[in-house]
């Protein structure tokens, strides 16, 4: 993923969530995708959609063990 898609990203969850803490980080083996964090805490992985062109799938998983 280029990196000016990942700061444009970054930018995009940090408005739609109201939260300055989030960061989006290259994947050293995978060039499609990206991590998102919420400070030191990995929350999820945002991917190219390969069906339309300058789109991308949020994906991020709720454990059991994370909830109350």
């Amino acid at each position: 993923m280029e990196e000016t898609d990942i700061k444009r990203i970054e930018m995009y969850l940090k408005r739609a969530f109201t939260n300055g803490a989030i960061n989006v980080k290259a994947r050293p083996k995978q060039k499609d995708s990206a991590e998102v964090y919420i400070g030191d805490e990995f929350i999820g992985v945002v991917y190219q959609d390969e069906d339309e062109d300058g789109s991308f799938t949020f994906n991020m998983a709720i454990l059991a063990e994370d909830l109350p």
